[in-house]
């Protein structure tokens, strides 16, 4: 079958790579039809070193084999995965934690399969995948694949910040996390949301999607408008939704005293920025890998129903063979997402 491998920065190539199989009777094999860059892939696509690594974690597919121990999915269903693969049973599972689970299974690692690919082998299918009310073919395909991640992850940033209706929200990235932190933080019900990011095609879509204030300067420059924009005290709660040190310094910088920070940006930097103003503050800095297992039927409906479309996310769709130049137009910011179909 054919897959996306990472030889390194810079160096993406769809080959040739073992068929996906059944090798344990918990597993489901699971032919992809839809996929997707995620801007996490775009750390490695930058730096990577070593040896080639199978890429990909957020997929839809159709089930077409079972292990023998599976039960809760059949062959013929349509089904997304979250981005990594849990057995739904131990103590984090139950805790709504899967992507700390005893058992957990990252796609592409070691010899799994990866996302960006013609199919996976699923592991703990029963805990992993969710069934999907729909065909394979439905115009909701991009929504519901956001899903798998970037909705997920942008929801855990709103609900680690503490939205909630009346609040004050701050999102600081202007990629598919923040815009769909954006679409989370208007769910829950915030009163203002105010969109930090530079580039116009995404700031507008994101006041389509719901901010109400976009700032698109950075630094102190920000700080001073997004107080200016709350009356001085800054906002309750922040979504910090990009990983770098000064993201999330600023992101200390506009947060009110006894407010929340949300940190889904994969950390790019050791030390945690901003962890003196935060104290004197009181604020409280939560989030981080985004169990999105945990979000899936909640946030399903308002996508089937069409009250959310977080699939807007995508600006650009290419065959897996053209996967190489879609990490490339999203790294040279040529597209916000992409979908491979």
């Amino acid at each position: 079958m054919r897959a996306t491998l990472m030889y390194a920065a810079g160096d993406v190539r769809v080959e040739d790579v073992p068929d996906a199989t059944i090798s344990a009777p918990t597993d489901a094999l699971v032919r992809i039809t839809r996929s997707c860059i995620c801007g996490s892939d775009l750390w490695p696509y930058k730096a990577h070193e070593g040896a080639a690594m199978r890429m990909g974690h957020e997929f839809i597919g159709v089930v077409e084999a079972l292990g023998a121990e599976v039960s809760t999915v059949k062959v013929g269903d349509v089904v997304v995965a979250p981005f990594v693969a849990s057995d739904g049973t131990c103590t984090f599972c139950r805790e709504g934690l899967q992507t700390s689970c005893r058992n957990v299974v990252f796609w592409g690692s070691g010899d799994n399969d990866g996302g960006q690919g013609e199919a996976v082998r699923v592991p703990h299918a029963d805990g992993t995948l969710v069934v999907l009310p729909v065909p394979a073919d439905d115009a909701l395909m991009p929504s519901l694949l956001t899903l798998s991640d970037v909705f997920g992850t942008g929801h855990h940033a709103a609900v680690s910040a503490g939205v909630a209706p009346g609040k004050r929200v701050a999102v600081v990235g202007d990629g598919a996390v923040g815009l769909c932190g954006v679409m989370a933080a208007r769910r829950l019900g915030a009163e203002q949301i105010i969109l930090l990011g530079r580039h116009t095609d995404r700031t507008d879509l994101g006041r389509e999607l719901g901010a109400t204030d976009v700032v698109a300067v950075r630094g102190e420059e920000a700080v001073e408008e997004v107080r200016g924009l709350t009356g001085g005290d800054g906002v309750h709660c922040v979504l910090e939704c990009v990983g770098e040190e000064a993201s999330f310094l600023t992101a200390s910088k506009v947060v009110r005293p006894g407010g929340a920070i949300g940190r889904v940006g994969v950390p790019q930097f050791e030390a945690l920025a901003g962890a003196r103003p935060t104290f004197l503050h009181n604020v409280t800095v939560s989030g981080g890998i985004a169990p999105v297992r945990a979000y899936i039927e909640e946030l399903l409906p308002d996508v089937l129903e069409g009250r959310l479309e977080p699939g807007r996310v995508f600006d650009r769709t290419i065959a897996l063979e053209e996967t190489p130049d879609g990490y490339r137009a999203m790294s040279e910011r040529e597209a916000i997402k992409v979908l491979i179909a």
